[in-house]
């Protein structure tokens, strides 16, 4: 006789497993609809709009923007919660929280675009283009900016041809001939250091260098100028060729290698050709972050009213120092015009750095 016994569960009796109130209202299936989002916004700025006006009498439009975004954040806080529970509500005001900062890190680009623009656009003339100062009290005398574009043009272009042999060749040298060496280590230590010196720096070293080395040049003349900006701008460009060669695959050298290249042909034609998008890309930034220093170039290029065609012989204007001379001097309009074609510059500088990159990038088969 057998003394085992058999139990068999029933569907009445078989256990369910209990699922707690907290789970549920964490896993709410409500959403909100697609239209809470925007409509809170705009509620929240103009709540937060009409109380900055007509309570604090303030005029100010950053201040009411700041205060409707953190409004609007707690709003949806609350609202997703409550209805969407606690997973989904938290999901959302993460959206919410990247979404307002990148929103928060744009407005003062787009800010400063429109201040340039409206403050500029009534200086605009063909004769603000193709004029100086000089002689700018006369009377029908219509002062331009001309001569700054053109002394800007000789200054960057200048530094551009020293500055970007010298700093492909020295990063060249770092990695593929002193890769790991102590001199090189050393070197990329102190281009670290120069990259981090203040510009005002390099303009009194400019004036302190050039004299000993050039007597005859004398002082005050663009090609002063533009020693204080190479050395500002190698250590750029240094840096960025660096590191574009060294994400060349080591595959690639040992290939051409394996096929009896030389060093300096598999540099040329595998190298450079594999991080050229790269390499040119971080020059033209490297020449846009320079183009618009100012204090270097107040101690070495001087600030004259009229055109100079010559680097090496009187001192040469720039944009950065006519903005700060014309802002001196009370003359806003003039101020503010130049300061849009310093930003039109920089613009086109950066997107022509985008469409090299784009030309030259390895295309997918």
């Amino acid at each position: 006789m057998s003394n085992d016994v058999t139990f068999t569960a029933s569907p009445d009796t078989a256990q369910v497993p209990e699922v707690s109130s907290g789970a549920i209202f964490a896993s709410s299936g409500r959403t909100l609809p697609s239209y809470t989002t925007p409509v809170v916004l705009v509620a929240s700025l103009l709540v937060s709009w009409l109380v900055f006006h007509f309570v604090f009498k303030s005029e100010s439009l950053f201040a009411p923007l700041i205060v409707g975004v953190l409004l609007f954040m707690l709003i949806m806080r609350i609202v997703g919660y409550v209805v969407e529970g606690s997973r989904r509500g938290a999901d959302r005001m993460a959206t919410i929280k990247i979404t307002s900062a990148f929103v928060l890190a744009v407005i003062p680009l787009f800010s400063l675009l429109y201040a340039v623009m409206v403050e500029a656009w009534p200086t605009l003339s063909w004769g603000f283009f193709n004029n100086s100062t000089q002689g700018m009290t006369m009377k029908g005398a219509i002062p331009g900016v001309g001569h700054a574009i053109v002394g800007t043009l000789i200054i960057t272009g200048t530094t551009a041809l020293i500055a970007i042999p010298l700093g492909i060749f020295t990063a060249i040298y770092l990695v593929e001939y002193n890769r790991g060496g102590w001199f090189g280590r050393t070197v990329t230590f102190l281009v670290d250091i120069m990259t981090g010196i203040p510009s005002i720096v390099a303009g009194l070293f400019a004036a302190a260098i050039v004299p000993l080395l050039a007597p005859a040049l004398g002082f005050y003349n663009g090609f002063m100028g533009a020693v204080a900006l190479v050395v500002l701008m190698t250590p750029l460009v240094i840096r960025n060729t660096e590191e574009m060669l060294r994400l060349v695959s080591n595959e690639l050298r040992e290939a051409s290698y394996a096929l009896g290249v030389t060093k300096s042909r598999t540099i040329v034609k595998v190298v450079l050709r594999t991080a050229l998008p790269g390499i040119v890309s971080g020059c033209v930034i490297a020449v846009a972050r320079v183009i618009g220093e100012s204090a270097p170039l107040m101690i070495t290029a001087g600030s004259p009213d009229g055109f100079n065609y010559t680097i090496f012989n009187g001192q040469v204007m720039t944009l950065p120092v006519f903005v700060y001379n014309m802002f001196s001097k009370g003359e806003m309009e003039l101020a503010w015009g130049a300061a849009l074609v310093l930003v039109v510059v920089v613009l086109l500088l950066n997107l022509f750095a985008r469409i090299i990159a784009h030309i030259f990038a390895p295309k997918g088969r």
